[in-house]
């Protein structure tokens, strides 16, 4: 498992467009995903602690954005043959489990997270309305281990001000996770 930080936010960005199978037997999209006020996409994956550490976090998070006209989807990218914990029975589960309010797709060939740039789990991409970029920073402090309850919320409070603005903060922290499972 190799920790690995994100890239600095790429302002203005396009949304890359995809059509994905999500564990509730659509096919989704970053047009189906969307809000009127933007999209939240997010690479994460079953077996990562960092994302293990949050995921209770990512769903009240996106609960909450929801409610402000932000969409949000989860890709999973990695190779479940590798990472059997990523399969897509354990996806199933993990959705239910948790009540993901979002979409939970599959990335099989891992041709959308290339196209993305990401490079860890979690990684989140921000959009606004124009499907632009505005963030891509941290959930919050977390690391393998989550923050103290009352830890700033980044991701958050990005997207509530791409919400209302269309645009997200200039300073930026950047995320940290696992490295994403290539495939050989």
């Amino acid at each position: 498992m190799v920790s690995t930080p994100t890239p600095v936010c790429n302002f203005g960005w396009p949304a890359v467009d995809f059509n994905l199978p999500g564990v509730d037997g659509r096919h989704h999209s970053p047009a189906t995903a969307r809000g009127p006020n933007g999209l939240l996409v997010m690479f994460i994956c079953n077996h990562c602690p960092y994302v293990k550490a949050v995921l209770d976090r990512i769903v009240r998070d996106t609960r909450e954005l929801k409610t402000l006209g932000i969409g949000s989807i989860a890709i999973m990218s990695n190779d479940p043959k590798e990472y059997p914990e990523d399969s897509w029975g354990n996806m199933i589960k993990v959705a239910r489990t948790f009540d993901f309010p979002f979409p939970y797709v599959l990335d099989n060939t891992q041709k959308v997270a290339q196209a993305y740039g990401a490079v860890c789990t979690p990684d989140f991409f921000g959009f606004n309305s124009k499907l632009e970029l505005h963030y891509r920073g941290r959930l919050d402090e977390s690391r393998k281990e989550a923050a103290p309850p009352d830890a700033r919320r980044d991701l958050f409070e990005a997207m509530q001000l791409v919400a209302q603005t269309g645009e997200g903060p200039r300073e930026q922290i950047p995320g940290i996770g696992c490295s994403i499972k290539w495939k050989n």
